[in-house]
């Protein structure tokens, strides 16, 4: 992605563990306390500018337009009538440069471009560029586009014979090891079933927007983007300028969740049209926009086969998924992802297929692959431990593997069976009945279990840090906070190697002037920009030490003053008129090689059936995880708990609709995409068990903010068998899937 810079010192890569870290022996205290967010005033107060709220001069409002066709070429478009309209400056079309896919992200290659052919229902072709936004909306409505149609296919159930592997990507689309289909056939116990879930969206709260402004040939954008360092590089390459002339600015986030890790089509649109005109151009999707075209989670359909011995130890373990997205697009669901790692069994088939249809990109959303492959996973041992008469717990624990069952090198850290046994512990697991045994008035109760897993990365990654006269510092780099606390825990980190309050260390993030970085994407941010902030500071550290005439073990560093040689010094006083600087920066190394690296954790859910209505209600959910040094308690438990009310929706609510004659999103909204309310979600518990990861990184931290969802909605469907004993296997369980099983009254 980039190069180390001049002052590579500490520009380490993870090649050799690393069991010494600053945050063990700084004494300010404060890196893992459950501060408040540095940023929340700003959020709270609405002072936190937005994409879509910089105050730019003389800026020109511009409106997307969206193909009402599934599949089409685009013969003409009546602009003329729509510029006529008072106070419509352009309307443009660039068949060529507009872009008909978001890019995935991370990478920097131009995303597919050329909308003359229409290859889903709400692909962008067009934007309409007003004074004011009211009357580019009008106009946008009114654009009329003359279409030639083609044969499109948008029915995934007719069509899913047609479903090809899958290419290698992250993961390999097939992977056999041993001989599957002889253990399978020999085991003792079977379980040969199928899950299914449906497609599913982002559903941020901030809509995808950008704004352009061209000064001197280089471009400027406002804009909602998680990975600015890569979207720049992905914008200038789509616009055929010099990656140097593009400058991406993401100061503030509202929500991503993989949907804004790449650029989306408002974007190049935005800047072609500011370039056209030569005055800014902005450009915010509507919410439907927002849900027909950018990304959505790819739907499953996941054959599980498990075979195992009387006594749960599985020999055979089979996880088949079908996925879908565009034609020629590379990008699938990594279903099996999780199930590589997690439990053992010599013998094993984990294969991807994928079927071409003209529905909206399918690409990354909040855990892509363990996030819905968990649910056929999880769900599936716990139909294996029915079959065997075994505690659903018990069953995990014999099938917890010593070492990586497929890659054979040992875990960096693994603590699924504690997570396991804390959780049961506080959740009072010995409580749990049989299927269908405890009623409370119309309820039927029960409990349910999952594990969770997300694997660990790490990406290249810098940031800058500066040591001020008056003793404050600051904290720069082009790492995004989208909602999660890099603001926080980076000042954090800061503040404890230099022994200085958090709030006199000030952060600026999101703006790619600034050292490059991997952004908020994949759990990676947290480790691998703070790793970059840790190296920056201990840089400044041993600076100041030089000044101080110590060695950098015998300086201590607390509330703004350098100790050392039996004299106390105020660290303004150590970095001269200029102030002490250093950049940081990290990569990854052999050890990601060497040591299989991931998270863990368990959920624990307790729902209620209303034996009438078929409603379910959850009542109570908890969540044990290890995912290395927890850098700020209260900002890692909201992550969890974020992700704990995500795996209720896939469990219970979201399902995007797509009609199967034009590939449509039906519900391309959040009054008809359902996303768990306030009233769905029950008060939330979390644990963390205390882990250090010496092989991930300096900061000794992992991923958090995709464990949280892993493995929790198979806990609420499982729980739901085990109030009812009626198994759902199709994703969402909604009440329609359970009425017509539950028991008379």
């Amino acid at each position: 992605m980039f190069g180390f810079g001049k002052d590579d010192k500490n520009a380490l890569t993870m090649n050799q563990p690393h069991p010494d870290s600053l945050l063990d022996t700084g004494v300010q205290g404060v890196i893992s306390k459950p501060l408040d967010r540095v940023d929340g005033p700003k959020k709270v107060t609405g002072t936190a500018t937005y994409a879509a709220e910089y105050a730019i001069e003389n800026v020109a409002h511009g409106v997307l337009v969206s193909a009402t066709r599934g599949h089409a070429k685009i013969k003409t478009i009546d602009a003329d009538a729509v510029k006529a309209i008072p106070g419509v400056i352009d309307v443009i079309t660039d068949y060529d440069t507009f872009i008909r896919n978001s890019q995935q992200g991370g990478e920097t290659s131009a995303p597919t471009q050329g909308v003359r052919t229409v290859d889903y229902f709400g692909e962008i072709i067009a934007i309409v560029v007003a004074e004011s936004f009211e009357v580019a909306r009008d106009a946008a409505k009114q654009l009329k586009v003359d279409y030639e149609p083609l044969d499109g296919t948008f029915d995934y159930e007719a069509n899913k014979g047609e479903a090809e592997p899958a290419p290698d990507g992250l993961i390999k689309g097939h992977y056999d090891q041993g001989d599957f289909d002889k253990a399978f056939e020999n085991a003792a116990v079977k379980v040969d079933v199928t899950y299914t879930t449906p497609s599913q969206n982002s559903a941020a709260m901030e809509p995808h927007a950008s704004i352009a402004v061209w000064e001197d040939g280089a471009l400027t954008l406002y804009g909602a983007y998680q990975m600015p360092t890569s979207d720049a590089q992905q914008l200038a390459k789509a616009l055929g300028v010099s990656a140097s002339k593009v400058r991406i600015i993401s100061r503030y986030i509202g929500g991503g969740f993989g949907s804004k890790l790449g650029i989306a089509p408002e974007s190049v649109a935005a800047a072609i049209a500011a370039k056209q005109l030569g005055r800014p151009v902005k450009a915010v999707m509507l919410r439907q926009q927002v849900f027909e075209a950018t990304v959505r989670r790819s739907n499953t359909e996941q054959r599980m086969r498990l075979g195992a011995e009387a006594g749960g130890r599985i020999v055979a373990l089979g996880h088949e998924s079908i996925t879908s997205n565009l034609p020629d697009e590379d990008f699938f669901e990594p279903v099996g992802i999780g199930t590589h790692f997690l439990y053992g069994g010599e013998n094993r088939r984990i294969n991807h297929d994928v079927v071409r249809l003209n529905w909206t990109l399918s690409g990354s959303m909040r855990a892509p692959g363990e996030a819905v492959g968990m649910v056929g996973m999880e769900c599936a041992m716990d139909e294996l431990a029915e079959a065997i008469g075994m505690d659903p717990i018990a069953l995990r624990k014999v099938n917890d593997p010593e070492q990586d069952p497929e890659l054979k090198v040992p875990y960096s850290t693994r603590q699924l069976t504690r997570s396991l046994e804390e959780g049961a512990r506080h959740f009072g697991w010995d409580q749990r009945r049989k299927p269908g045994q405890r009623r409370e008035g119309d309820w039927l109760i029960g409990m349910g279990v999952a594990a969770a897993c997300r694997s660990n990365q790490l990406q290249q990654s810098a940031a800058k840090v500066e040591l001020h006269p008056d003793g404050s510092a600051t904290v720069s780099s082009a790492m995004t906070d989208i909602g999660t606390g890099s603001y926080t825990i980076m000042a954090q980190i800061a503040a404890e190697i230099l022994g200085l309050p958090v709030e006199r260390v000030t952060m600026a993030l999101g703006d790619t002037n600034d050292p490059p970085a991997a952004g908020s994407g994949g759990s990676w941010g947290a480790a691998s920009a703070g790793s970059a902030v840790y190296l920056a500071a201990e840089r400044v550290r041993e600076k100041l030490a030089k000044a101080m005439g110590v060695e950098p073990d015998a300086l201590t560093l607390k509330d703004g003053m350098a100790i050392g040689d039996n004299r106390s010094v105020p660290i303004g006083e150590l970095v001269g008129e200029k102030g002490l600087s250093a950049i940081g920066e990290i990569k990854p190394g052999a050890q990601e090689k060497q040591y299989s690296q991931a998270g863990y954790g368990a959920h624990f859910a307790e729902v209620g059936v209303n034996v009438i209505t078929g409603e379910v209600r959850v009542r109570r959910m908890l969540g044990v995880f290890a995912a290395g040094r927890v850098l700020n308690a209260k900002t890692a438990r909201s992550q969890c708990l974020g992700g704990m009310t995500f795996g209720i929706g896939t469990a219970l609510t979201e399902d995007l609709i797509h009609d199967p004659r034009t590939g449509k999103v039906v519900n391309h909204d959040l009054a008809e995409y359902h996303v768990p309310v306030n009233a769905d979600v029950p008060q939330l518990e979390v644990h963390f068990l205390d882990e250090r990861d010496i092989h991930a990184n300096p900061i000794h931290a992992k991923g958090i903010g995709e464990l949280g969802i892993s493995g929790a909605a198979p806990a609420v469907v499982n729980a739901i068998y085990n109030a009812t004993g009626v198994r759902v296997r199709e994703m969402p369980v909604t009440l329609d899937k359970l009425l017509d099983h539950l028991p008379a009254l």
